[in-house]
């Protein structure tokens, strides 16, 4: 049996991200040198998963550079376009033509939403953020096992006070999610999901929906073995913070090879660099010295600058947020 096609989740805006997200989507910032939506295809054709959507939204250039067709990583590779962005069950109602036979795409309005997709059918729905090593067969064979309507991949909650958590009944299947903060033993989301066309097919198409916040827990209010659990001990790294996105750059430097600075940057000999990422179309000058810092497309470092957990970026026209400055040409904030 061939695997089912599969959502990357790559339309959101990266508000955690910020300011690198100004310049990349966050499906496009790259991770020890390789796009993360790169490395999401490349994990899951490893695993059998070839037929692949990337929804889009913000920045979605930046995203259709780095992965193309496909072709290259053995993928075929669609794009699902958002406008405005959908969220996380909008997002896949409106993919839902391109992830399974039979399944129309339809404005809000146009019909019974229940009459637009025959025959069913099961997709993998993937966060473009994750860096995980779960094994989606397993997940996939727990979903058709239960009958569930989702079946979320779940790892034991590395730091509640961090992470909103899933809860799990005894049976396996999830009961609620709480809040980051919320005291008790709970699980954490990796990214990873399993779907029935049902789940999704009665939204109505291009109208934004979320999925944990909304369309989950309605699910179970009328069907208490809707969504199940897929508990697990899969790897898990984080970047939903620009802090996070240096500290699994480096790690990963550390296990695959260091590739942090692009081959296409310009740095100085004299330039001292330390656990510090290098983007595309970079500048650093002589005596520069950058520690833990992430510097993004376009940035000129000049001759002797001093920067220390910061990422910098042009600055353009932008205006500074709280945690940033403008230093010269460049928009400085403090990882």
């Amino acid at each position: 049996m061939s695997a089912p096609r599969a959502l990357v989740l790559a339309a959101g805006l990266g508000t955690r991200l910020r300011p690198l997200t100004y310049i990349r989507a966050k499906a496009a910032v790259p991770v020890n040198g390789v796009p993360l939506a790169r490395r999401v295809v490349r994990w899951l054709v490893a695993q059998g998963v070839t037929d692949l959507v990337l929804n889009l939204h913000h920045r979605p250039e930046t995203i259709a550079a780095a992965v193309g067709d496909g072709s290259d990583l053995g993928a075929r590779v669609r794009y699902s376009w958002e406008d405005p962005v959908l969220g996380s069950a909008g997002g896949p109602r409106h993919a839902l033509g391109l992830l399974v036979d039979g399944c129309l795409s339809r404005p809000s309005g146009s019909g019974n939403p229940t009459d637009q997709c025959a025959g069913g059918g099961t997709f993998i729905l993937v966060n473009g953020d994750t860096l995980t090593d779960v094994d989606i067969a397993a997940v996939l064979d727990r979903h058709h096992r239960s009958g569930a309507l989702v079946t979320m991949a779940l790892i034991p909650n590395p730091d509640p006070g961090k992470y909103g958590g899933v809860q799990v009944s005894n049976d396996g299947w999830i009961t609620g999610f709480t809040r980051a903060g919320t005291p008790g033993e709970s699980w954490h989301f990796i990214g990873v999901q399993a779907a029935s066309v049902e789940a999704f097919a009665t939204l109505a198409d291009g109208v934004p929906a979320e999925s944990v916040n909304a369309l989950y827990p309605a699910l179970m209010a009328r069907q208490p073995r809707a969504v199940a659990a897929f508990t697990c001990a899969a790897s898990f790294r984080d970047i939903g913070t620009p802090a996070d996105y240096l500290r699994t750059s480096v790690e990963l430097a550390g296990a695959e090879g260091d590739h942090m600075w692009s081959a296409r940057s310009c740095r100085a000999s004299s330039a001292r660099l330390v656990r510090t990422a290098l983007w595309d179309d970079v500048s650093v000058g002589d005596a520069v010295e950058l520690v833990d810092c992430i510097v993004c497309d376009g940035a000129r470092i000049p001759d002797g600058a001093r920067y220390e957990r910061c990422a910098l970026l042009p600055a353009a026209d932008r205006t500074p947020a709280n945690n940033e400055r403008i230093d010269g040409g460049l928009l400085v904030a403090a990882l």
